[in-house]
């Protein structure tokens, strides 16, 4: 076994190193200029459109509204790495990593608007008239590479069954346990049964829980920021010049000459944010696959807004709270920095109790959502009969997160979610010609006012 952790740390310092980090936001950079700045000269059409839309109906074909898709992904995106993978970014890099994880999130603001619209334009129908899509269909069709796709999928499996099922369960289980001293096992089981009465029901079901979980757990958050911006108001200044300072001399807490802790402030913060916001793994065209929308353009703006509000609201947040209240010198990592830094910028024990239920909120949205990658690639692999059972083992995993103590199947996890990102990015560059016609076609419509056509001869190459 020990072959095999060795394998599997070399492999991990590769895939989630500076190299393989630089590259996912160079793909970022180089769809940003190839799309004209997308996420800057059409941000308010996107933010109008999608949250802005947030509980409106959708015409089109598909299974679910493109709010709900919307709403589901965001549901899958915001988990406890918002709260306890920031921190760590922070205790590792110093303050100035929250710097390298907002440049992440612009540039991947453009990946993921360009990951939906390849989704949507290459996503498949069911003979029930559902559809199926993701990374590995444009991967497929697009590339014409299916041994690539199956890849893919296969990493998917792997690494959603553990970053969902097991270590947001055991996150859960474990801020329940400091808090009420409830056993661990005990809040598995619970959560096992929550998920398995969403998950069974599908699709539909997710989206419709989604679409009301969504906007409360991600509301209570960031009234929780306002408030912690509203009471330190005279530190948040000095906080944001810490912060940029800290960007180019940094102060974290491992030592070092400074040409190595910058390389690891701007590595730990880029790869923070693009593992919270998963831009460019190619996982969130999954779900944004059952959408209701007409062109691929359409649901593809969603992206755009889950990275904006996962990295540049919410875990932003967690990190001003962090640096205003000076607790990232403390020692503490993870998920208890987090909730010193809230009981710290909020009066009374509001900070704790906001850190839990927060925890508890993010962890559960992803457990009955992030299965649904699951489903959908076993289905490319091995057809719809492999559905249930997926269902069934994700629901008994969650029970095996709140036992906790396996740290390599973690370590495993973080290597398989790294390498879904080659094969994704591969298709990505490839592609991006047709992403570009297709976003030009669109928002030349928008701008003119014409309604495109359902399906036309470009939808259907």
């Amino acid at each position: 076994m020990r072959i095999v952790y060795a394998v599997n740390d070399q492999i991990n310092g590769i895939v989630w190193g500076p190299y393989m980090v630089l590259l996912l936001v160079g793909v970022g950079v180089y769809l940003t200029i190839r799309l004209n700045f997308i996420q800057f000269r059409r941000f308010g059409y996107i933010w109008k459109n999608t949250i802005g839309k947030a509980f409106a109906k959708s015409n089109g074909e598909g299974s679910i509204s493109s709010a709900q898709a919307g709403l589901t992904s965001i549901a899958a995106v915001v988990g406890t790495g918002n709260i306890a993978g920031v921190a760590t970014a922070i205790a590792i890099g110093g303050p100035g990593a929250i710097f390298w994880m907002w440049v992440s999130a612009i540039f991947g603001m453009a990946t993921k608007f360009s990951e939906i619209s390849l989704g949507i334009h290459y996503r498949e129908k069911r003979p029930d008239g559902t559809f199926a899509g993701g990374a590995m269909y444009y991967i497929d069709k697009g590339l014409h590479q299916k041994w690539l796709a199956g890849f893919f999928s296969v990493m998917v499996i792997i690494a959603y069954f553990v970053v969902g099922a097991i270590v947001d369960t055991n996150s859960i289980c474990l801020s329940v346990q400091a808090q009420y001293g409830i056993p661990p096992i005990a809040t598995g089981i619970a959560f096992s049964v929550l998920t398995a009465v969403v998950i069974l029901g599908g699709i539909k079901r997710i989206g419709e829980v989604c679409q009301f979980l969504t906007p409360i757990m991600t509301g209570i958050y960031i009234v929780a920021g306002i408030m912690i911006i509203m009471l330190n108001i005279r530190e948040v200044p000095s906080a944001f010049a810490e912060i940029f300072k800290g960007a180019f001399c940094p102060q974290g807490a491992v030592g070092g000459f400074a040409g190595t802790t910058i390389i690891q402030c701007m590595t730990k913060g880029m790869a923070r944010g693009l593992f919270s916001n998963e831009a460019g793994l190619g996982s969130s065209p999954i779900i944004h696959s059952s959408a209701k929308v007409n062109y691929p353009t359409e649901q593809g703006i969603w992206g755009a807004t889950e990275v904006f509000l996962d990295t540049l609201i919410i875990a932003t947040i967690t990190g001003l709270a962090i640096v205003i209240s000076g607790a990232w010198t403390s020692g503490l990592s993870g998920s208890a920095l987090t909730m010193k830094a809230f009981e710290m910028t909020l009066p009374g024990t509001i900070g704790s109790y906001i850190v839990m239920i927060s925890a508890i909120l993010f962890g559960y949205s992803c457990l009955i959502s992030a299965n649904y990658y699951c489903e959908r690639s076993a289905d490319y692999l091995f057809g719809t009969k492999s559905v249930v059972p997926i269902r069934i083992t994700w629901c008994v995993f969650i029970i095996i997160g709140s036992i906790g103590g396996l740290e390599f199947v973690w370590d495993l996890a973080d290597t398989c979610n790294g390498l879904m990102a080659i094969p994704n990015l591969i298709a990505l560059i490839l592609l991006s010609p047709k992403v570009a016609k297709l976003t030009k076609r669109y928002f030349r419509s928008v701008d003119d006012g014409v309604v495109l056509p359902i399906h036309d001869d470009e939808m259907a190459e």
